[in-house]
Parts: C-alpha cells; sequence; structure tokens
C-alpha cells in the first residue's frame, strides 16, 4: 500500500514538473513575438496606413474586425507586425496605446508581400504554441488557416 502511494506521489510530481517546465514564461513569448517582428517588419506595406488609440474593452481583434471587416478578426497580426514598437502580446494591449493600423489589401495584393505575410502568419502561429492560454490553441488554427489560403 506504501509502495502505491510512493508511486503515485513520484508519478504525480513528475507530471507538475513536465507541465511547468513546457509553460513558456511571458517574458519568453515576448521574445519569441520579438523576434518574429524584427525578421517580418521591413516588408510590412505602410503607404495608407491609419491610426487607432485604443480604448478599454478593445482587443487586436475587434479592432481588426473594425478596419478590415467583420470577418478579417484574426488578421490581427498584421496590426502587431505594424505596432511592434507599442505592444509585443497581443493579449497586453491596454487603453491610450497608439496603434498603426496598414491597409490589409496593400499587405496581401502582391504575390512577394502575399508571400511574406504568408510566412509571418505561420510564424506567429508558432509562437501561438507558447502562450498556453485557453484560447491560444484556435486562435493558432485560425492564423495558419490565413497562411495557407495565401499561397
Amino acid at each position: 500500500m506504501k509502495k502505491n502511494i510512493i508511486i503515485s506521489s513520484i508519478t504525480i510530481l513528475l507530471l507538475l514538473f513536465v507541465s511547468c517546465a513546457s509553460t513558456a514564461t511571458q517574458e519568453q513569448v515576448d521574445e519569441a513575438f520579438e523576434e518574429v517582428y524584427v525578421e517580418y517588419e521591413e516588408n510590412l506595406v505602410l503607404d495608407g496606413a491609419k491610426y487607432y488609440t485604443v480604448k478599454q474593452g478593445d482587443t487586436l481583434s475587434s479592432i481588426a474586425k473594425e478596419f478590415y471587416g467583420a470577418d478579417n478578426g484574426y488578421y490581427f497580426p498584421i496590426i502587431m507586425l505594424a505596432s511592434a514598437d507599442t505592444v509585443l502580446d497581443p493579449d497586453l494591449i491596454s487603453p491610450g496605446m497608439e496603434l498603426c493600423i496598414p491597409d490589409l489589401n496593400k499587405n496581401i495584393a502582391s504575390d512577394a508581400a502575399r508571400s511574406k505575410m504568408q510566412s509571418y502568419f505561420k510564424d506567429i502561429a508558432d509562437v501561438y504554441k507558447k502562450k498556453h492560454t485557453p484560447s491560444a490553441e484556435k486562435i493558432r488554427t485560425e492564423l495558419l488557416q490565413i497562411a495557407n489560403s495565401l499561397h
């Protein structure tokens, strides 16, 4: 009986250790976002970009819907990239932040820009693997679908 309790306790401790070890810290997530931004920011088309000040209750997805259309909320990574000097993690925006809103059509119109955006969305989806939030897997799936649609 004691042997079973000890084995069970060790198993639980190992599972806790493994789950904690696989969870990225906010700092690691921010660094991953920043690495992606550095790689792609020079490819972003900013001609015709607008600016928006975040209000209470805004999310990057709701802002993307407002500027890009109701069905395009998952195009928020384009806003992230244009506003990388203001916001690293899309879940951590706050009222008063000034965001750059690039023209979506200009960033997916040309073959070269679309190709870069396709790679960018895949890389941002990979960062979402590290987030471990309840919505991260759904967002990751949506971003990969966008990436695949941009070929």
